[in-house]
């Protein structure tokens, strides 16, 4: 699943490949703006991505880039 998190002064926006569900996005999500705390996201690399939820303009849930042409890491 890939997640685009709109970062308040931040020219561009984070881009995560997770495997969590859209229900699972959504509910961490609404989590960390309820609570204004941090949103935490696994990606599937192994690596955490922690944004400060007060800081957070939009969230865009999508399928990933599958078969995609090109170099990838």
């Amino acid at each position: 699943m890939e997640v685009k998190i709109g970062v308040q002064y931040a020219a561009r926006e984070l881009v995560v490949e997770t495997d969590e569900t859209i229900e699972a996005i959504e509910k961490l999500v609404a989590e960390a703006v309820t609570s204004k705390s941090v949103l935490t996201l696994l990606d599937r690399k192994g690596k955490h991505v922690i944004v400060p939820a007060e800081k957070i303009a939009y969230v865009e849930i999508g399928t990933g880039t599958v078969g995609a042409v090109g170099f990838r890491s």
